[in-house]
């Protein structure tokens, strides 16, 4: 009856220690999945990163492009206006006043 006590007392602490181990095991089954997802994560994370970088970049580039354009179109704007003021002076009936037809709200961007 003692032999039978101990087979069973043996069996129950091989199986205790096979439930352990197999635990053990998916743990670190677990851990090491999410550390795979982790580093996946910081991949897709430095991708975007790099992309965003060369989106600003680009950006920087066609926003530089736009404001010589627009330095460009305001010399031109004031040279016309220039022209237009100084004919308008020269036509102008009420007597040799500056008139133009620009609003006085905008004329302190001419």
């Amino acid at each position: 009856m003692q032999t039978i006590k101990d087979k069973i007392t043996d069996l129950n602490a091989t199986r205790k220690a096979r439930s352990e181990a197999k635990n053990e095991e998916k743990a670190e089954k677990e851990l090491a999945k999410s550390r795979a997802e982790v580093a996946h994560e910081i991949r897709l994370a430095k991708e975007a990163e790099a992309s965003m970088e060369a989106h600003v970049n680009k950006a920087v580039e066609k926003a530089a492009q736009h404001d010589a354009k627009q330095q460009g179109q305001q010399s031109k704007d004031v040279q016309n206006s220039q022209q237009g003021a100084a004919d308008s002076v020269t036509t102008n009936p009420s007597g040799g006043m500056k008139q133009s037809n620009i609003p006085g709200h905008l004329s302190k961007f001419m």
